[in-house]
């Protein structure tokens, strides 16, 4: 079910300006929340091997060349955004603070290996090196206050989510 709501997370697309605004980002995010750090980074890992099997699931459709993108890296770091989000999330009772914090966990993590994969693949595959001002405001000061916003609203959905997903014990 996650695997399908990271799909469609990716065709919904809020128009920002230079940078695509997805809601990836809270399909990953509420993955490793309410599954736990394997299974939502299994969810998040088979959305991504969707895609690079062919199937047209990432914003930008899909297929193995998808890995010479710059943008790659940030589905690197769902897979690890959603397990280290689970991780944190659940170290302790599962309340508001410790998920909003593996949230913000989450978010650091991918934000550094898709900011790394992008600094990377632009010098040394595209041989269009990106300079560190440049990568911080397109990939990072343009885009995270909405990703932060999905990190509180992650928060909010799992409060809500959780009592009843975890009392028919779907999960």
């Amino acid at each position: 079910m996650f695997t399908a709501l990271i799909t469609a997370g990716a065709y919904i697309r809020i128009p920002v300006p230079v940078c695509p605004f997805t809601l990836q980002f809270l399909f990953t995010t509420l993955a490793g929340v309410i599954l736990g750090k394997n299974r939502g980074a299994a969810a998040t890992a088979l959305y991504v091997f969707l895609g690079l099997a062919g199937l047209p699931v990432f914003a930008g459709g899909g297929g193995l060349g998808y890995v010479l993108q710059p943008t790659f890296g940030y589905l690197i770091g769902f897979i690890a955004g959603s397990y280290i989000t689970g991780a944190v999330a659940h170290s302790r009772k599962a309340d508001a603070k410790r998920i909003l914090t593996g949230c913000f966990a989450g978010l650091a993590v991918v934000y550094t290996l898709g900011m790394l994969y992008c600094y990377l693949i632009s010098a040394l595959y595209l041989h269009e090196p990106i300079g560190i001002s440049a990568l911080l405001l397109y990939c990072f000061v343009l885009a995270v206050p909405g990703d932060i916003a999905l990190c509180l609203l992650s928060t909010a959905l799992a409060r809500r989510l959780m009592p009843v997903i975890y009392a028919k014990g779907t999960v």
